[in-house]
């Protein structure tokens, strides 16, 4: 997408960009599967850590883009804890 960045910022106001919180496993096959919970299916993958997060980006500018087109509202962060259980 030329021209479109979301860590450049420009994207509805929000200036120096957004960060989003992705999961990366590992599948049976050896590839990197990286997925946004935030942006319902908005999944990525790629042979290494490096090329999924990559890909992951590229996939999360198109949906941002997408949402922008269709003048939907970009969802904000999620909260996020880490919860201690005993085991």
């Amino acid at each position: 997408m030329a021209g479109f960045s979301v860590a450049q910022g420009g994207l509805n106001g929000y200036g120096e960009g957004m960060k989003f919180r992705v999961m990366i496993e590992p599948d049976e096959d050896g590839m990197f599967v990286v997925e946004c919970p935030v942006l319902p299916g908005c999944v990525s993958q790629g042979k290494t850590r490096d090329e999924a997060i990559a890909n992951i980006r590229d996939a999360i500018q198109g949906y941002l883009h997408s949402m922008e087109k269709h003048s939907e509202p970009i969802p904000g962060p999620v909260a996020e804890e880490i919860v201690e259980v005993p085991v």
